[in-house]
């Protein structure tokens, strides 16, 4: 059965499938000797196909790890300033991964790490992954602009899904709040609570999907058994 190149490239776990994309646009793929500059081009995985003229990894079971991101290292596989990543920090016996979503710089908590690049494109969808998180704010909560962004909010000029936010507890003008979303876009969470008057002191990320940070440490990755990934996600994913 045959499936698109860029489908196969992120099913080898060698990237993303979007930046598989962006790759073959760049001819540094071949097929059989040729380059491929269409990701509409269709392999039944049987071709050789090389990505910078070194073969794919063999296609692996799917896997995923969680693993609790501390502040101050990016989601990215590589910094032009030379910053610490994510990437750098996994411990010596991980294969090469690919993360689900992102958490930024200063943002901390469970980060969704897979071999599997399609899957890692999947759960990225809104309907996919919601994502629940413990944010401390600084301001006075205003529990009628709180409650109204879970009718969505526009903010310069970007639109945001409805997000569900309730105060764990409050303090003076410190209080934590446990945020639910669906969409995870850039600095979401930062961005709307400055749009109510609050200023976001630390955000951890508590789940997204099924899977939940738990009792994991900052800096500690756990697989999750190839039989819960099933039980979780195998119906949805055909895994």
């Amino acid at each position: 059965m045959s499936e698109r190149l860029a489908k196969f490239m992120a099913r080898s776990g060698v990237c993303s499938r979007r930046r598989a994309e962006e790759y073959i646009r760049q001819k540094r793929v071949t097929v059989n000797g040729e380059i491929v500059d269409s990701p509409a081009f269709n392999v039944e995985g049987t071709e050789k196909i090389l990505f910078d003229g070194e073969k794919l990894p063999e296609i692996e079971t799917t896997r995923l790890w969680l693993y609790y991101k501390p502040v101050g290292l990016l989601t990215t596989h590589r910094d032009d300033q030379n910053r610490p990543t994510v990437f750098d920090s996994l411990p010596p016996f991980m294969p090469r991964v690919v993360s689900v979503g992102r958490l930024d710089l200063n943002s901390e908590g469970l980060l969704l790490l897979t071999n599997n690049g399609e899957l890692s494109r999947k759960l990225e969808l809104p309907e996919n992954g919601c994502r629940r998180y413990k944010v401390k704010v600084h301001g006075y909560v205003d529990l009628k602009k709180l409650s109204a962004l879970e009718k969505g909010a526009v903010v310069d000029g970007v639109s945001y899904e409805p997000v569900k936010a309730e105060v764990e507890t409050e303090k003076g003008t410190n209080a934590w709040l446990i945020v639910t979303l669906s969409e995870g876009k850039n600095r979401e969470i930062r961005k709307l609570m400055k749009s109510i008057g609050l200023d976001v002191a630390r955000l951890i990320r508590l789940s997204y999907g099924p899977f939940q940070l738990g009792s994991l440490k900052k800096g500690e990755v756990r697989e999750v058994p190839g039989k819960v990934l099933k039980e979780q996600l195998g119906s949805k994913f055909q895994l």
